[in-house]
Parts: C-alpha cells; sequence; structure tokens
C-alpha cells in the first residue's frame, strides 16, 4: 500500500515538474515580449516569480536523489557535456533548446552533465537551479550534476547567489532558502567517467596520488569545499604551462599542473581526455596537453562584459567529440 502511494506521489511530482520545465523553457520568449512592450526594461533582470514553497519541495527531492549517488559516478556514452553556467539562464535555455530540437537520436538528447558552476556571477541562478533539478528528477539517469567550486556555500555567499536569494525572497526567506540550496549543492556528486576512459571535473587533477580513481569515493563530499586537500584540487586545480609539475595557483587556492603531471595521472588510471570547467576561454572550449585535456565553458559574453563563446560537447557512443557554439549576444 506505501509503494502505490509513494508511486503516485512521484507521477504527480513528475508531471508537476515537467510542466515547470516547460514553463521555464520559455524564459527567452517571454523576456523578449516585455522588453517589446517596454523599452525601458533592457537593462533589467528578467525573473520568474518561483514561490518559496517550490524551492524547498524540490531541494528537499533532490538531496534523496544526491545521496544515492556516489562521489564517483561511473557512466556512459553519449553526453552533451555542459561547462560554467553561472546563472546566465537565457543562455541555458538557448542551448537546450538547441539539443532538444537536434537532429541526433532522440533517444540522447537528453543525455546530460552539467560540469559545475551553476551559481553566482549572472542575475538567475535560482531558474538555472530549478530547471536542473527538475531535469534530474524527471530523469535520475540521464541527468548528471556535478560540483563546482561555486557550489560551496563559503564561495556563493560572495559570489552573487545569496545576494540574488535576498534580493528575491527577503532577508529572512532568502537566508532560509540559500541555506536550503546549499545544503543539497554540498550533496552534489564530485565527477564521473565516461566509458572508463574520459574523466570529467570541475577543476583539474589533484596534487595528492591517488590508489584508484575510486578513492575519490572516500571523499566526505558533505561539507564546503574548503582551501586545501584532494576534494579543494578537484574543484580548483588549473592547467598552466610551466617546468614544475606542480605549481601555487594565481587564484591563491590549490595549485596548477602542468602536461607532465596531466600524462602521469592518465597514465596511471588509463584515461585519454580529462574533460574540466572552472576556467573562461574565449571560443568555449580549449585543449591543453596535446589534447589531452579539454576545458569547456557555457556561459557565453560571460558577466555581460567578456565577448566570449559558450560551448557544450557531446560526446557520441564512439567517444566522438563534437561542439555545440553560442556566440554572445550583443545587448544595447
Amino acid at each position: 500500500m506505501e509503494n502505490t502511494k509513494e508511486k503516485k506521489t512521484y507521477v504527480s511530482l513528475k508531471a508537476y515538474y515537467q510542466t515547470l520545465i516547460k514553463h521555464l523553457m520559455s524564459y527567452n520568449k517571454k523576456q523578449d515580449d516585455i522588453r517589446k512592450k517596454d523599452s525601458t526594461s533592457g537593462n533589467l533582470a528578467f525573473r520568474f516569480d518561483i514561490p518559496k514553497a517550490t524551492l524547498l519541495d524540490l531541494s528537499k527531492h533532490m538531496r534523496k536523489i544526491f545521496k544515492m549517488e556516489s562521489n564517483l559516478l561511473k557512466l556512459e556514452a553519449p553526453f552533451y557535456l555542459f561547462g560554467d553556467i553561472h546563472g546566465q539562464f537565457s543562455d541555458l535555455v538557448r542551448f537546450l533548446e538547441m539539443i532538444f530540437s537536434s537532429t541526433k537520436n532522440k533517444k540522447d538528447q537528453r543525455r546530460l552533465i552539467f560540469n559545475g558552476d551553476i551559481v553566482d556571477r549572472g542575475s538567475c541562478s535560482i531558474e538555472c537551479l530549478v530547471m536542473l533539478f527538475c531535469l534530474k528528477f524527471c530523469a535520475p539517469n540521464h541527468i548528471f550534476v556535478l560540483r563546482g567550486n561555486h557550489e560551496s556555500s563559503d564561495i556563493n555567499k560572495m559570489y552573487g547567489f545569496y545576494g540574488e536569494c535576498i534580493e528575491r525572497y527577503g532577508k529572512v526567506d532568502g537566508e532560509e532558502i540559500w541555506k536550503d540550496l546549499n545544503m543539497t549543492l554540498h550533496l552534489l556528486p564530485i565527477c564521473c567517467t565516461i566509458n572508463g576512459s574520459i574523466f570529467c571535473t570541475h577543476g583539474g587533477i589533484p596534487r595528492q596520488p591517488l590508489n584508484s580513481l575510486d578513492d575519490i569515493n572516500k571523499i566526505n563530499r558533505n561539507v564546503p569545499i574548503g582551501d586545501n586537500g584532494i576534494l579543494c584540487d578537484l574543484m580548483w586545480s588549473d592547467p598552466k604551462t610551466h617546468k614544475e609539475n606542480y605549481m601555487a595557483n594565481d587564484r591563491g587556492v590549490s595549485h596548477t599542473f602542468n602536461q607532465t603531471a596531466l600524462n602521469q595521472f592518465m597514465k596511471k588510471h588509463n584515461l585519454f581526455l580529462v574533460c574540466r570547467a572552472h576556467q573562461m576561454v574565449n571560443e568555449g572550449y580549449k585543449f591543453f596537453g596535446g589534447n589531452k585535456l579539454i576545458t569547456i565553458f557555457s556561459a557565453p559574453n560571460y558577466c555581460g562584459e567578456m565577448g566570449n563563446n559558450g560551448a557544450v560537447m557531446y560526446i557520441s557512443t564512439s567517444l566522438e567529440c563534437s561542439f555545440i557554439i553560442l556566440k554572445p549576444i550583443k545587448k544595447k
């Protein structure tokens, strides 16, 4: 009897979240309609009115799902792989429209990996989280959301997400929402492998040797990321050309690593490609180390001023990689 009740509840919630996804996908059309009617609204952030109860309920359901996933997910291609989104919801919708209308095999269309930094910087972190969480709830075995360095309460309190919650919901409710959503963000998986030979993480490789990638499953991820250790390195480290294998990072956190360090890591763990995000790159993607590592960045015209492309990488069943590119939209 209890299982039947739970199944009915799930079916009802799934239908509701599918409707919410459809509503969220209308964002750009609604924004354009408003700006056509009122030319003075062009520089204002357009946002949906998402009730507090909806956010907290969705966050609670997502914690149950993420708790069942390991730190290191072992996935099989095909997938579309996203880099940083950073609250740029309009661009996320543009990418999803292109992917969902793709002529590729229909069952490939909603197989998505989001490689961290969903929140901060942009003006619509709430919409980005709700979209990803609803997609994940409706298709938990096809949508995967990995953690980035901004999915940490100590960081997103300073770089926009906290301020957005307070601005939209007021001091008391906004702080409650921010804390609750961070309880969920702290549970996001850390990284994944695709077909055992592609390694995806937000930042880069750790300086501390791993006996096996499975050692990542020993990490307690349900914490703020902190300033050192394997979790920190996976979220914060960067590739860079220099003589030493590892050097201090200009960010003041973690390290940079060179091609030699990358080669050693990949050889030990039998990898042929490392995929990461974490850095704005002008073309939306950039290879490093003889095409053994790629940085993917999915926030075009980052912060409304960088003029960069955004990219999403498609990984086919045969592990061939291709790219969807979004050019920056010039705004008045």
